[in-house]
């Protein structure tokens, strides 16, 4: 009996120390794969809006995760007007040979700081947030986001690239068929509301909210 006890311990010791063993290739294998996206979307993914690359480092990992399969099973990146899109299509169908892969880049870069962006876009915050009154059910007060409704954090992501999607949804280029998309198509009547110059000042305002995100807190 005394010898069972013992292997049954060194049992227990072996099985947790592969799981650990497995939980850092884990880690590894996102880090690995991030490499191979450093180029568009920086080191630290801080974005480069010369490639169409947005910032991602810091947002959810969920959010990436539904990103990247999107791209990986052409729900994005097929319009032809959707350059940055069509850009990153064949880059997820060549780097995310699996579900895995996303999974594990997706931790890795949810774990990155966000970075601190210089505002791009120039608009009216005080109008804008008069118009962003109608995001705040979805995004929250403070642009935070809201898994539950699929709905991403906006504070802290590159404006000019929340511009652009605005004028993609509001065009069809992106979510233009909800059949495929049903979680981006509820995002097209509420850009479609919107005038080039309301979005504009969307944007400005949640500038505003990433600076009061960046402040030391008291």
């Amino acid at each position: 009996m005394k010898f069972f006890r013992v292997g049954f311990h060194s049992i227990s010791l072996a099985a947790l120390l592969a799981s650990g063993n497995a939980l850092s290739q884990d880690n590894g294998r996102g880090e690995r794969t991030y490499k191979l996206c450093t180029y568009c979307h920086g080191e630290q993914g801080e974005g480069r809006q010369d490639l169409a690359a947005p910032a991602i480092a810091g947002l959810p990992e969920w959010y990436l995760k539904a990103q990247l399969t999107k791209f990986y099973e052409g729900v994005r990146g097929t319009h032809p007007r959707d350059l940055g899109g069509m850009r990153m299509r064949p880059m997820a169908k060549s780097l995310f040979t699996n579900q895995n892969d996303i999974e594990a880049v997706s931790k890795f870069v949810a774990a990155l700081p966000r970075p601190k962006l210089e505002p791009t876009v120039k608009g009216r915050p005080i109008k804008g947030q008069t118009a962003y009154q109608v995001c705040i059910s979805c995004h929250g007060e403070n642009g935070q986001g809201n898994q539950a409704l699929n709905a991403p954090p906006l504070a802290g992501s590159s404006d000019w690239y929340l511009l652009s999607q605005l004028h993609n949804f509001k065009a069809g280029i992106r979510a233009g068929d909800p059949a495929k998309d049903p979680t981006g198509a509820t995002m097209r009547p509420m850009a479609a509301l919107l005038s080039p110059e309301s979005m504009l000042d969307v944007v400005s305002y949640i500038n505003v909210l990433n600076q009061k995100q960046q402040q030391p807190k008291q």
